[in-house]
C-alpha cells in the first residue's frame, strides 16, 4: 500500500480505462479496482491530455470519441466520490526546474516532468504505464505493467 493518500493517474492510464478497445485497458481496470488508493485525483494537465488524446483520430486508431462523448465520460469521472482535482503550488515550477536543468535533459519529456514534479510535491502516488518516470528521484511511483 502506498504512503499516499492520492494516486495521480498518467494521461495513458486515463485513456486505458476511457478506451476498452484500448490495448492496457483491462490492466488499467485492475488498477482502479484492486491496487488504488481512496482518492483517484485529475490535474489540468491530466484532464486536458486526455480530452486531447481521445478525440485525435490517429491515437484512437481511427475512432475517436467525439468532443461531446469524452466530456461526457470526464463529467462521469468527476461525479465519482474517489475522483478529486488537484491543484498545483509554486513549487512545482522549482520541483521542475531541478530535474530539467541538466545538460541531458529531453525536451520530450516536459509533460512527464510537470506530472511527476505535481505529484512529488503534491504528497501524491504517480500511476503510469510510462517506466521513464522512474528517472524522477524520489517520486512515489505506481509502474502499471502490461
Amino acid at each position: 500500500m502506498p504512503n499516499t493518500q492520492v494516486d495521480l493517474p498518467d494521461i495513458n492510464v486515463w485513456l486505458a480505462l476511457t478506451d476498452p478497445d484500448h490495448a492496457h485497458h483491462q490492466r488499467a481496470r485492475y488498477y482502479w479496482e484492486q491496487e488504488s488508493v481512496s482518492n483517484i485525483a485529475f490535474c489540468r494537465i491530466t484532464m486536458l491530455g486526455l480530452l486531447r488524446l481521445a478525440t485525435n483520430r490517429k491515437v484512437m486508431h481511427g475512432q475517436p470519441f467525439t468532443p461531446e462523448e469524452i466530456w461526457q465520460a470526464y463529467r462521469a469521472y468527476r461525479a465519482l466520490p474517489e475522483i478529486t482535482f488537484v491543484q498545483e503550488s509554486w513549487d512545482v515550477e522549482k520541483q521542475m526546474a531541478k530535474w530539467s536543468d541538466i545538460p541531458d535533459f529531453s525536451v520530450t519529456r516536459w509533460t512527464d516532468c510537470y506530472l511527476a514534479a505535481a505529484a512529488l510535491t503534491g504528497g501524491y502516488r504517480l500511476v503510469s504505464f510510462d517506466r521513464d518516470f522512474f528517472a524522477f528521484g524520489g517520486l512515489d511511483f505506481l509502474h502499471l505493467i502490461p
